[in-house]
């Protein structure tokens, strides 16, 4: 019984051995986790919208997913080419050239949720697509899409187009992880076909990723596309050291991914490379900013790989059973394993023994030396990493506070505020003070949302038929540039239109917060709030209204 209980934990503890995660993947979650640390996010469906969302994290994550408390740089980059318009967006341009000249593609390896989820899905046991060279010309569809979708489009629309119609990120964290809270019920009346398309196009990926090794990675990724670029200057990733290289050809063909050689455009430093290649000639490139060179020589020296001591003829003993002998000193591929002959059991340990010595190296005191460094600064980094992480948590869900609102409802009085409007038939100031006696309606949209545009031309018309007593003001919502929208006013060509297009400033002028949050905007767009002759909240509306709705709202507040 004792026998098989004994039994019973060393298989347990054999899984755990066999399973237990790779450094690489106690990364990969750790960014995930740093890069999402207001987990009260997800508790109460509201986006953070603290100063560090001003701040860009190095791999791909939504700017609107419930956890995010920082930006993408993705999407960063497209909206400050939508709003710089000729003039290039250096904050932007400036913090991607930091990270790719750091890092490289080792931010796709070690540093990106969206590639740790493909990786896990991957693990799922089907059948799998192998890389081959039609797979290797798909990879180049990604620089196609950051040309077009990030870079030329959003120049031309003043529009985040790849965000818009393309990103998974954005669909799974910044929309499905705002739908499935209860509190965020209102969210569905401004989904329209253009959600639906995302939606499938994400369930698309998901599907692809488990037959597929990172399938979006691969194909469709923009951001990689950028770090691809820095791949041969990053300060940190792998390299080649081709003066060991045999060709072998090993590390190309063990690799997931679609590269040609190690370290190009493609490959992500996932690092995996390294333990097969027979010769070593694959390592870690940024050692020397952590460790003196020469001890780094003297380490590589102290260990001699299967070449060095095949080259001095030296014969080794391999699982007890068999010796290697030289064949090709060029090629550690170039050997013959020769079974030995019986040895008597009187002198199988004295053989061993002196084999054994021949074949292992012994480590020199600066390798010894070497070795205890690096495993001090391991053991340092991941405490220093832990201390970062678990204080993040800390901060985000107990100490950090969003600015408090003071929200204004159906009854209260709206806050009297004065606007400057937009160029056109009604450009000036508009004053509600100035407007009582009239019936405010109060439309608050912004330019990459369908429905607010799609429904603009219904309020145009409700202005021209109830002038006399209706009064419209369209809010575009803040943290755009004036200059966008009037671009987009023009294009549109509603410059003509007799309703108010105004930009969404502080209420009073004091800085308070914006108008759309204090009369209870939830990242909803569109939301339009009808005020009573004097100024009161007859209604708050969440979503697209038809003309016919609209007008019976203006009604029951005119009636009041």
């Amino acid at each position: 019984m004792k026998a098989k209980f004994k039994s019973f934990f060393i298989k347990i503890k054999d899984w755990f051995v066999r399973h237990k995660p790779s450094k690489r993947r106690l990364i990969q979650v750790y960014a995930a986790l740093l890069y999402n640390a207001n987990i009260k996010g997800f508790v109460n469906g509201r986006i953070y919208t603290g100063n560090t969302k001003y701040a860009c994290v190095p791999g791909f994550n939504c700017y609107s997913c419930p956890g995010a408390v920082g930006a993408c740089p993705l999407g960063s980059l497209q909206n400050a080419l939508a709003a710089s318009g000729t003039t290039a967006p250096y904050y932007v341009l400036g913090i991607l050239a930091l990270f790719g000249i750091l890092l490289g593609r080792t931010i796709c390896g070690f540093l990106c949720p969206v590639g740790l989820g493909q990786e896990l899905l991957y693990k799922i046991k089907t059948p799998k697509i192998r890389k081959n060279r039609v797979s290797r010309v798909f990879t180049y569809l990604k620089y196609i899409l950051l040309v077009a979708l990030v870079i030329v489009i959003p120049i031309m629309l003043q529009s985040p187009t790849f965000c818009k119609y393309i990103c998974p990120a954005g669909t799974f964290g910044g929309g499905i992880g705002l739908l499935v809270h209860p509190e965020n019920a209102d969210f569905f009346a401004m989904l329209s076909g253009l959600f639906t398309w995302k939606f499938f196009l994400l369930i698309a990926i998901i599907v692809l990723s488990i037959f597929c090794f990172r399938f979006f990675c691969r194909f469709l990724c923009p951001l990689g596309a950028i770090y691809g670029f820095f791949n041969k200057f990053a300060l940190i990733g792998v390299k080649l050291d081709k003066s060991k290289c045999t060709d072998c050809g090993l590390c190309v063909s063990h690799c997931k991914m679609d590269i040609k050689r190690v370290g190009d455009h493609e490959c992500i430093n996932c690092g995996e490379c390294i333990a097969v290649c027979p010769t070593q000639a694959i390592s870690w490139k940024g050692s020397q900013i952590f460790l003196h060179s020469n001890a780094i020589e003297k380490e590589e020296e102290a260990q001699p790989t299967l070449n060095s001591i095949l080259e001095k003829g030296t014969t080794v003993q391999l699982a007890g059973d068999a010796e290697v002998t030289e064949v090709n000193s060029v090629s550690a591929m170039a050997v013959t394993v020769v079974e030995p002959d019986p040895v008597p059991s009187s002198e199988v340990k004295e053989q061993e023994s002196s084999l054994g010595e021949v074949a292992k190296p012994v480590e020199s005191s600066a390798a010894s030396r070497v070795r205890k460094r690096n495993k001090w600064l391991e053991i340092a980094a991941w405490a220093l990493a832990t201390l970062i992480l678990v204080s993040a948590l800390v901060y985000y869900n107990f100490f950090a506070k969003e600015q408090e609102i003071f929200v204004y409802g159906v009854g209260d009085k709206c806050p009297a505020f004065t606007v400057q409007t937009y160029e056109g038939e009604t450009a000036g100031e508009f004053s509600l003070s100035d407007n009582y006696g009239k019936v405010a309606v109060l439309n608050f949209w912004a330019t990459w949302c369908t429905p607010c545009k799609e429904e603009l031309p219904e309020f145009n018309e409700l202005q021209v038929n109830y002038s006399d007593e209706v009064v419209v003001v369209a809010f575009h919502q803040i943290g755009y540039e004036y200059d966008d929208v009037q671009s987009l006013i023009n294009s549109e060509g509603w410059g003509d239109y007799s309703l108010i297009f105004a930009q969404d400033d502080k209420v009073l002028n004091q800085g308070t917060a914006p108008l759309f949050d204090s009369l209870g905007g939830k990242s909803v767009w569109p939301m339009t709030v009808i005020l009573d002759k004097e100024g009161r909240i007859n209604s708050v509306r969440q979503g697209k209204m038809s003309y016919a709705d609209l007008e019976k709202a203006v009604l029951e507040a005119l009636n009041n």
